[in-house]
């Protein structure tokens, strides 16, 4: 437990440094996996400096030459490495180093067991799925490309590029591709150029090489960060038979450096007489059907209702015309008929009219009030009465009114 303290009995230093000594010295010794950057050896002891490959941390070992020399083959920087050791805190300096009794190379037979074990973690959180995969597109302006230093890759790429394409531009980020930085400088160099809004694909290349070689393209980290990024990236990692875990984790997956040269940009040649053809077929399609229009249009033209267009109008014309004709003289006769109707209605009329009657010699005899008088006993002697004639009409005054009944006619 640590010591009490306060302001105004602080723990010194040394006591500190004695407590973490302590409390390290508990872990007691554990087997510890890492990637050797530096090998010092001297008369009795050496020095190395353990990496780990994931992560940008690395811890001082001692051990004696004896342990160091008994590693067959001798070991060398950037070799990847298990070792027994004992954690030690070296109380002067407040330093953590390790103390190993035995030291093993990292085989081939195990470093691809583990890399089985992370794919299938990978493929299991669904990174390699291809519905996640995008499209490259059809011609990026610029080309972002993670290479090595003045690397055969960065040559490959770029010359097989412009030879198809020669107005492709490239963004190239020179970082290492193996070794102790490799991983952090390919990521931070991936999230360069996915920064960049110019930047339309990503080509990680790299040239072949052993297993060990082509380790930092499989570290999980850099998986991770190809999946995350939002550009399209292109791996074209090592020979074709060689599938780093950067290959499956990618878009798309170009055999070797020249092979990404040729996806990422388009043959201005093909593409050339692509469009060639595209018009040859255009122009013979519109040909074909210019002419199975003009063919219809022809037999069109050739019917008579087309070939003489006014013999239809003139047809129409004459029906019209004849029926006008038929509707005058019919409305001619009708009217003639209503005309002898009303010449026979007139006379009979006039034959039945009182006037007609008053003609002959009649008279209307009427009284004052307008009363027709048709009996004697209708009248007094003295009364004014009217009398109509056929050319006009009088007054006249009863004078004598006959006593005798009348006579029924």
């Amino acid at each position: 437990m640590p010591s009490a303290s306060s302001p105004e009995d602080p723990t010194p230093v040394r006591v500190v440094s004695q407590q973490i000594g302590e409390w390290i010295a508990r872990l007691g010794k554990i087997w510890v996996d890492g990637q050797v950057v530096e090998v010092d050896r001297y008369q009795g002891f050496a020095f190395l400096t353990l990496r780990d490959v994931a992560a940008d941390i690395s811890l001082k070992v001692t051990c004696s030459r004896r342990v160091l020399d008994a590693v067959s083959p001798t070991l060398q920087a950037n070799t990847r490495v298990v070792l027994h050791a004992r954690p030690t805190w070296y109380l002067k300096r407040g330093q953590l180093s390790l103390a190993a009794d035995e030291i093993r190379h990292v085989g081939v037979g195990e470093l691809l067991a583990r890399l089985e074990r992370l794919r299938v973690m990978l493929a299991a959180e669904g990174l390699f799925a291809a519905e996640r995969k995008r499209p490259l597109p059809f011609l990026p302006q610029v080309v972002g490309l993670v290479c090595g230093r003045s690397s055969a890759a960065e040559r490959d790429v770029v010359e097989n590029a412009r030879r198809r394409w020669p107005a492709v531009r490239f963004r190239i980020e020179e970082v290492a591709v193996q070794g102790v930085s490799a991983v952090s400088e390919v990521t931070a160099a991936l999230a360069r150029l996915d920064a960049d809004p110019e930047v339309e694909v990503i080509v990680l290349a790299r040239g072949g090489g052993a297993l060990e070689d082509l380790l930092a393209f499989s570290d999980e980290a850099l998986v991770r960060a190809v999946v995350a990024t939002r550009t399209p990236v292109v791996s074209a990692i090592g020979h074709e038979e060689d599938v780093p875990l950067v290959d499956l984790a990618a878009d798309v997956r170009a055999s070797t450096p020249t092979d990404a040269g040729r996806r990422v940009v388009p043959d201005v040649t093909e593409e050339a007489l692509r469009i060639a053809e595209l018009r040859r077929r255009v122009r013979v399609a519109l040909r074909t059907r210019l002419d199975r229009e003009s063919t219809w249009l022809a037999a069109v033209r050739s019917r008579p209702s087309l070939a003489d267009p006014y013999a239809a109008l003139d047809t129409r014309a004459q029906e019209v015309q004849a029926m006008r004709d038929r509707a005058g003289r019919a409305m001619r006769a009708r009217l003639d008929r209503a005309a002898d109707g009303l010449v026979h209605t007139r006379a009979r009329v006039l034959t039945l009219s009182p006037a007609a009657t008053l003609q002959r010699g009649y008279a209307v005899v009427q009284r004052e009030d307008g009363g027709v008088v048709d009996d004697p006993r209708q009248v007094v002697p003295g009364e004014s009465i009217g009398i109509r004639v056929a050319h006009g009409r009088f007054a006249a005054q009863v004078s004598d009114v006959p006593s005798t009944p009348r006579q029924e006619g």
